[in-house]
């Protein structure tokens, strides 16, 4: 792998575990504090700026896509280098695991003070959705989940290539934190089936954490089964929204 390409890569993977610090973070702190400590409005709000803080520590060096649904979109809508959609993906899905390790590390007698040090995916003393995303129970696997992720990442996608596109995208240095109040309203208007992952590494890294870290192998039977739908979903979904972008404004004559 060429030498810039690593300092890439390195930046997808401090860019992705900066957003899962603040995403994973929030969300032990309203679970383990029983709900005292925080809201579903704040759990939305510190996500977004998990997003524009992962976006302005990366998007000098990346382009800051942290998310593999963006990486596949932008190299099937945008010439993105085939070649590195691998390694990227790859970083993705390893700074979102180490962020979880160090959510957990920070909260782990928090979380025994809570279930009594036996780790529970779902129920009343479950803590498997701090770190990865579960669907409610009226939620179908499909079609209904996978709906649901595909229209919340094709959104994503969709106003994510406008806000970049040369032709009518504000000032770079607020690129980020737009970019951040847009996954603020995803979270506000689409997040109560099953907690708007819209991003493949943002959900099967810490799930992978979690299985290792006592949860078990629950975390990929729970939901009916619904660890491979925050995978597939999104991926879908972002060439989807990609694609409706282009046919509806056109593609810009300079892609970032």
């Amino acid at each position: 792998m060429a030498r810039d390409t690593w300092r890439e890569v390195l930046a997808e993977f401090f860019g992705t575990f900066v957003l899962i610090l603040f995403g994973a973070g929030v969300v032990a702190q309203y679970v383990l504090s029983r709900q005292v400590n925080g809201s579903y409005l704040a759990i939305n709000l510190t996500w977004g700026l998990g997003v524009a803080l992962g976006c302005y520590v990366s998007i000098g060096v990346s382009g800051a896509h942290l998310n593999p649904a963006v990486t596949l979109a932008v190299a099937v809508h945008r010439g993105f280098p085939w070649r590195k959609v691998l390694p990227y993906v790859t970083a993705q899905v390893l700074g979102a695991f180490v962020a979880a390790a160090v959510v957990y590390l920070t909260y782990r007698e928090a979380l025994a003070a809570f279930d009594g040090g036996v780790r529970q995916v779902l129920g009343p003393q479950g803590t498997g959705g701090i770190f990865a995303t579960y669907p409610q129970p009226y939620l179908t696997t499909f079609p209904g989940g996978f709906i649901d992720q595909v229209v919340g990442t094709a959104i994503l996608m969709g106003v994510l290539f406008g806000i970049t596109d040369p032709r009518h995208a504000p000032p770079a240095g607020l690129v980020p934190l737009i970019v951040g109040l847009l996954v603020v309203a995803i979270g506000a208007a689409f997040g109560v089936n099953c907690g708007y992952a819209i991003n493949p590494a943002r959900d099967f890294g810490p799930r992978i954490f979690t299985a290792m870290a006592g949860w078990g192998s629950g975390v990929f039977r729970a939901g009916n089964f619904w660890w491979w739908v925050p995978i597939v979903g999104p991926l879908a979904g972002g060439v989807l929204g990609g694609w409706l972008y282009d046919i509806f404004v056109g593609k810009p004559t300079r892609a970032r």
